[in-house]
């Protein structure tokens, strides 16, 4: 599997099949579905459905979309980082997640700050976007330490939660 980005300690690339019972695990841990929701996916078979209707989906659709975070000292899956184009939001958005047992190592900003590099300097993007709940703080933290700024209160269509809404223009 191509790598797309690389940082001092994980390679991000783009998932796959084969990537299914990662998935399940990782839609099903307390941190996605406190902050992120419960996507329904519930075994192997919803998964893969999952992988192929939403995130390889993205890849063919817009050229990016999440990719897995992968470490390079053992080839172990941690989480997932990257660049999403979502319904009710006119500019791309930045998304992360891990597996709790990573959480606190790093993994994230390192992940998150090699998207943001590549959203500006290869894929050439003016703006990048992040939404959050107000009570993922962790987020909302990583958030600021990659450049992103809090912009306002923000719903998406057919969600009547609050989310707070950062974003950061790469252009002047």
């Amino acid at each position: 599997m191509k790598p797309i980005l690389e940082t001092e300690r994980l390679t991000l690339r783009e998932a796959n099949l084969d990537d299914a019972a990662f998935l399940l695990e990782l839609l099903n841990s307390p941190g996605w579905l406190q902050y992120i929701g419960d996507r329904g996916v519930k075994n192997l078979a919803d998964a893969r459905q999952y992988l192929s209707n939403r995130i390889l989906k993205s890849y063919t659709d817009h050229g990016f979309g999440l990719y897995l975070m992968v470490r390079k000292e053992d080839q172990v899956s941690l989480g997932m980082c990257g660049l999403i184009r979502r319904e009710g939001l006119g500019d791309i958005d930045i998304g992360f997640a891990l597996l709790p047992e990573y959480m606190g190592q790093g993994y994230a900003f390192e992940a998150a700050a090699a998207v943001m590099a590549y959203a500006r300097d290869d894929l050439k993007l003016e703006r990048i976007v992040a939404i959050t709940l107000p009570v993922n703080t962790n987020s909302i933290r990583l958030l600021e330490k990659i450049g992103l700024q809090f912009e306002r209160m923000f719903q998406l269509p057919g969600d009547g939660e609050e989310l707070m809404l950062f974003g950061r223009s790469f252009v002047s």
